[in-house]
């Protein structure tokens, strides 16, 4: 353990970093998967929609900075790349 002040402040702030991004990750892998299994019904509708709200996920978090900007981009290309397999 730390003794210097601002070094233990660092460590706390790091621990509630750590657990709100892990969080908001999985978050992320539980609404692609949502999209997945829209696909796999052959849903169009119910799969556009969750794409939506993986969009909005995904641009909040690269927002936040718990993912890169061009990872989410990337991420939402492959949704809609999935969701258009959808006749």
């Amino acid at each position: 353990m730390a003794n210097i002040k601002s070094q233990k402040k660092r460590i706390r702030t790091n621990e509630i970093a750590r657990v709100r991004n892990k969080a908001i990750r999985s978050e992320l892998k539980t609404l692609v998967k949502h999209v997945h299994a829209a696909v796999e019904a052959g849903d169009k509708e119910a799969a556009s929609a969750a794409a939506t709200r993986v969009y909005r996920a995904l641009d909040k978090a690269a927002a936040k900075g718990v993912i890169h900007k061009n990872q989410a981009s990337n991420r939402k290309s492959g949704v809609q790349n999935l969701v258009n397999t959808i006749a």
